[in-house]
């Protein structure tokens, strides 16, 4: 009983350790790695290396795998591109088992102690995240010793013995054991380094090993079916292309076990290594057999789960999701996305209500109105939840940074969208009591207009590639406005005391230029965030 819970501790540690290292690497690349996925996808060679280099880093095949499905939700990968990625994804997972397979004394210890320092007594934040990663590491190493030390005393009680012997001559009951060992854990790392921890302890043969990393496989594919069960279609279609892969993989391996481990047996004397390389080869194996039927791949998922186009969604938000939440580096990049979609909402209803307010258009202002009810507020509600939850995470003082600028910044935004709303019910009241004009007033005001609109899209621009010089000359422009503004109000009244315009417009012209320099000091409020950030 007491090896059964050491082997449990054993693993429960391994999996701490494996996230607090994930975690790390999140923080410290995580941004970088979503931004190399977008550029290497340009062809499938590119897309499999990437999927290689990426998965082997982090450590965490959710954190490419949920940036792919927030690529292909905004149409910046294809699935026969994410497919691509995820073959050499299969790669990538198979660097755990190979660091396990080391046996590297107590140099773990030296691990947690330098983590721990770097964690408790250095104030720079970077230094955290490296202590993150080799506190980590450690733990890692910490829990194999636990598993492996346990499987020693275990395999001197006879009928565990027996089930282990039995479990190498029935390799079918191997795979058995390794699709309901990663359905519980639902970790294939887990599985695999517990298997190479049965190899440190040698109380498992070869091609039993085997069998439970093939069943480690069809485990994972089974809690990832079950996990895209309440995605998108988009996101199904790429999970089941992952599920399609796995599957055919372990079909394709299960008859050629016994030679597959005697060919592998010449990789190494050593077990450990033996199934660590046995977990590199099969895996590398099905990647590059499966690469040149990476298209009728992507073909079988969309007839599988096609994408109807014209459905009706619960939710007006595109990019963010919250299955993100795992990955705190996508879902603050995808949630930043979402923010300048809601700009860009609130730049076409500037538009539409100065256009209705000039050309007294009821079916522009009706829409602006529609927009503000219907579009805009969902999306600013569930944006700002989105980002309060996320911000519970275990965030770095940067990530902590960014959330906070999009909570800001959708303030910004929404009273941007406000303003519009009540240009457009200037607009109607123009319209419905039939105010007059007059052709100065209306080409000063298209010209303020199109001046602020023009500034707010460029804040927008600068949001979305942190570009600080663009920002900068949006806050320049800002000042200029204000200046342009007085200089309008000044001509207006003389207007008024001339006779050219007409009493019953001056509430209605003063105002809609108050909004437009309140609209303004909104895109110099980005431009700011968008330095300071």
């Amino acid at each position: 009983m007491l090896g059964i819970v050491q082997i449990l501790a054993g693993l429960a540690l391994f999996l701490f350790g494996v996230n607090m290292l994930s975690s790390g690497i999140e923080k410290l690349a995580g941004d970088q790695i979503q931004k190399w996925l977008e550029r290497a996808t340009s062809n499938r060679l590119k897309s499999a290396a990437f999927g290689t280099v990426a998965t082997a880093l982090v450590q965490s095949s959710s954190l490419i795998m949920v940036t792919m499905i927030g690529l292909i939700n905004a149409n910046l990968m294809s699935v026969e591109q994410a497919i691509s990625v995820m073959l050499g994804q299969e790669i990538g997972t198979t660097m755990t088992a190979q660091i396990v397979s080391f046996e590297i004394g107590n140099f773990r210890l030296l691990l947690v102690i330098i983590g721990f320092i770097f964690l408790e007594f250095f104030k720079r934040h970077d230094w955290k995240k490296f202590g993150e990663i080799l506190m980590g590491l450690g733990i890692i190493f910490i829990g194999m010793g636990f598993m492996s030390s346990a499987l020693d005393s275990l395999i001197t009680i006879p009928w565990i013995a027996r089930g282990l012997l039995y479990l190498g001559e029935h390799v079918g009951l191997g795979v058995l054991a390794g699709t309901v060992l990663t359905g519980i854990t639902q970790s294939s790392s887990a599985v695999t380094s517990l298997t190479v921890a049965m190899g440190i302890s040698n109380v498992i043969t070869l091609p039993g090993a085997v069998g439970v990393i093939l069943g480690a496989n069809i485990g994972t594919c089974i809690t990832g079916l079950i996990a895209s069960l309440k995605l998108s279609p988009t996101a199904r279609q790429a999970s089941l292309a992952q599920i399609i892969i796995n599957i055919s993989g372990v079909l394709i391996f299960l008859p050629f076990i016994v030679p597959f481990a005697t060919l592998i047996e010449r990789t190494s004397p050593l077990l450990p290594r033996q199934i660590a390389n046995a977990h590199t080869a099969f895996n590398l194996g099905v990647s590059i057999l499966l690469f040149p039927f990476v298209k009728p791949i992507a073909n079988a998922v969309k007839k599988l789960v096609p994408v109807k186009p014209g459905k009706a969604k619960d939710k007006q938000t595109v990019f963010i999701d919250e299955n993100q939440y795992a990955v705190p580096s996508v879902a603050i990049r995808e949630a930043n996305r979402e923010l300048v979609r809601m700009g860009e909402i609130a730049a076409e209803m500037i538009a539409l209500s100065c256009q209705a307010l000039i050309e007294r258009d009821m079916a522009k202002a009706e829409r602006v109105l529609e927009m503000e009810d219907k579009v805009v507020d969902p999306i600013a509600h569930e944006l700002d939840t989105y980002v309060s939850t996320l911000m519970h995470a275990d965030l770095s003082h940067q990530q902590q940074r960014r959330c906070f600028q999009v909570k800001m910044l959708l303030v910004d935004i929404e009273r941007v969208a406000d303003m519009s709303e009540d240009i457009a019910q200037y607009a109607q009241d123009r319209i419905l009591s039939d105010v007059f004009f007059s052709d100065e007033a209306i080409e000063e005001f298209k010209y303020l207009w199109d001046f602020v609109h023009c500034n707010f899209l460029n804040s927008l621009k600068a949001l979305t590639d942190r570009d600080a010089d663009l920002a900068q000359n949006v806050c320049d422009v800002e000042s200029e406005f204000d200046s342009l503004y007085h200089q309008a109000r000044q001509r207006h009244i003389q207007r008024l005391e001339c006779g050219t315009c007409k009493p019953q417009a001056d509430v209605i012209f003063t105002e809609t230029l108050r909004l437009l320099e309140r609209i303004s000091d909104h895109a110099d409020n980005i431009g700011v965030s968008v330095m300071r950030n």
